[in-house]
């Protein structure tokens, strides 16, 4: 499995109402892609303590449907729409998904430094402890992975009620979750 984000950073008085529409007339689209286990289509509202965002989050079957994707007009048209963004990615360490996914409306992501001879089997069992204990506590995906690229960490959780603020943490509302049936 591999997770993938990318994010558009939009004008402090863009109207937001335009990416909610986009999300609420196109997100149907993806709900039946070929080797997409989800994809939350994120936005956080800058009166929220963030920027305005539009950050879809991706937990992909296989690289190959991730490439597909990117190759197709799809990305094409949000690309000619926000931009032509980074995309970034990760490995997993561990991913959970409830059956009850598609209720999720709030996100929280955090991306973080892998700090250089970091013990990696160490920090990979934190992180899976630390991300079942959010699916313990509620959440209903939740997923840990590394990049060793730029070593940075990434922890992902979808909730159905917004969660306290937490330090580090971006925390979304979702839009739509395109999740194909089991």
């Amino acid at each position: 499995m591999i997770a993938m984000q990318y994010s558009f950073v939009l004008p402090a008085d863009y109207d937001m109402a335009i990416v909610h529409r986009r999300i609420a007339e196109r997100g149907h689209m993806t709900d039946a892609f070929p080797g997409l286990l989800f994809k939350a289509y994120l936005s956080a509202d800058k009166g929220e303590g963030s920027d305005n965002l539009y950050a879809p989050f991706y937990l992909w079957q296989h690289p190959d449907a991730m490439h597909d994707f990117l190759a197709g007009p799809g990305f094409a048209a949000v690309s000619q729409a926000f931009g032509w963004p980074s995309v970034r990615t990760w490995t997993l360490w561990h991913a959970h998904r409830r059956n009850d996914i598609g209720a999720a409306r709030f996100a929280t992501r955090s991306i973080v430094p892998i700090a250089p001879h970091t013990p990696l089997a160490q920090l990979r069992e934190q992180e899976v402890a630390a991300s079942q204990a959010a699916a313990q506590a509620g959440a209903l995906a939740t997923l840990a992975g590394f990049e060793p690229v730029g070593w940075s960490l990434v922890r992902f959780r979808l909730w159905r009620e917004r969660p306290a603020e937490v330090a580090g943490w971006q925390v979304y509302e979702v839009g739509h979750m395109s999740v194909p049936p089991r």
